[in-house]
């Protein structure tokens, strides 16, 4: 799998750290980040920046929305690809 062997996305708030699981998916010429458990998406040109750039906006969802109701994240995390047939 594409991307396996970096670390999660950790943010730093209030001198803790907390946890989240980001998929990153490649659409045309940007690369496309997903936070799970908040549902914050961002995109960058390369994994670095996407990466990065969702870090970001999970802190300034954090610094708006603040941190009493965000879920913690289970930690084992287990993607795969699938299909489905289509009914036209």
């Amino acid at each position: 799998m594409r991307g396996a062997g970096l670390s999660p996305c950790r943010v730093c708030y209030n001198e803790s750290m907390h946890k989240f699981t980001a998929v990153i998916t490649r659409e045309r010429k940007w690369y496309v980040a997903h936070c799970v458990e908040l549902d914050v998406v961002s995109q960058g040109k390369t994994i670095e920046d996407a990466r990065n750039n969702l870090k970001e906006a999970v802190a300034l969802f954090i610094e708006s929305f603040g941190i009493a109701d965000i879920p913690k994240s289970s930690g084992e995390v287990i993607l795969f690809p699938f299909e489905v047939p289509s009914h036209a």
